[in-house]
This record gives C-alpha cells, sequence and structure tokens, in this order.
C-alpha cells in the first residue's frame, strides 16, 4: 500500500516508540491522514498509536485541536504558529506521549508567492516541552508527490524525537 521508504519509516518508528514505552499521535491536514494509515498499517501498532485526527479545515483544527483563530487569520493555516498548535492540541487531546502535525499546500492549486504549492509546516509536541517546528518544500513534486514526501518526513521527525 505504501512504498518502502515509507513502510520501513513506520516499523522504526514503531519499534523505537515500544522500546521506550512511548505512545504516538498525529494532526493531520495536507497528508489527510497517511501518516496514521502507514502506521497502522503494520499489524501490532495498537500498542503504540493513540490516535489520529485529520483536520483539513481551519474550522476543524479549531474545533478539534484548539487551534487559535486569531493565529489563523494572521499567518494562516500554513505556518509556524498552526504547526505547533496542533502538534499541542493532538498531545492535549489524546493519550499519546508524542505528536507530529502537518499543515501545507499540496496542490496542484492553493499556493501563493509567499506560500508555494509544495510548502508545508511540520511540528512535533512532547509531554513537558515546547513544541518544535520546521518548515519544507517540495516545490518540484506533483500532489501525491508532496503528500508521500510529507509521510517520510513527519516519521522521520517522530523517529528523530523519540531516539534523542
Amino acid at each position: 500500500m505504501f512504498n518502502e521508504d515509507i513502510q520501513t519509516l513506520a516499523e522504526s518508528l514503531l519499534e523505537a516508540a515500544r522500546q521506550r514505552g512511548l505512545t504516538i499521535t498525529a494532526a493531520e491536514s495536507c497528508t489527510g491522514g497517511l501518516v496514521m494509515g502507514a502506521l497502522t498499517a503494520i499489524a501490532g501498532s495498537s500498542d503504540v498509536v493513540d490516535r489520529g485526527f485529520v483536520t483539513y479545515t481551519n474550522e476543524a483544527k479549531q474545533q478539534m485541536l484548539g487551534v487559535n483563530i486569531e493565529n489563523l487569520e494572521r499567518f494562516g493555516a500554513v505556518s509556524n504558529a498552526v504547526a505547533k498548535e496542533m502538534a499541542y492540541g493532538a498531545l492535549a487531546n489524546s493519550m499519546a506521549d508524542i505528536a507530529v502535525s502537518i499543515t501545507g499546500i499540496a496542490g496542484p492549486g492553493g499556493g501563493s508567492d509567499e506560500k508555494p504549492v509544495g510548502t508545508v509546516w511540520f511540528a512535533i509536541a512532547q509531554l513537558g516541552e515546547a513544541p518544535h517546528a520546521e518548515e519544507r518544500h517540495f516545490n518540484d513534486l506533483d500532489r501525491d508527490g508532496v503528500r508521500n514526501e510529507a509521510v517520510k518526513v513527519a516519521l522521520s521527525l517522530l523517529l528523530e524525537a523519540i531516539a534523542s
């Protein structure tokens, strides 16, 4: 179902989380649940995966994750502030120890000069720590390519955070 790179990352992440006794959640926008899909495609993932949030609209981000409307209006959904709030909201509304959020512009439309198609923000939130966010650009890819690369980055960021 998922390509080999995604499956390998998902398997490594699940094993690392198991070894540390951690559970995972995700708040996804442009990936539409693909991160959770990659993790739950692997048998036995239920001991690590708590739940996922697909918050495609701004309203869903507000209602399900508590994202501040002022930040959505001021910075837009694809921003550092909103990515951090999404990750924190996923953590706060789950039983998980670590959360990743993904918010971006997969295309083919919806981009701007300031935020072109392929712009994706990610954030990691862990219990007892401030969320950390980073921006990536996948400008030369089509919609599927942006989404697949975003899944790889999200899984990698989770793995790095768990391993550190």
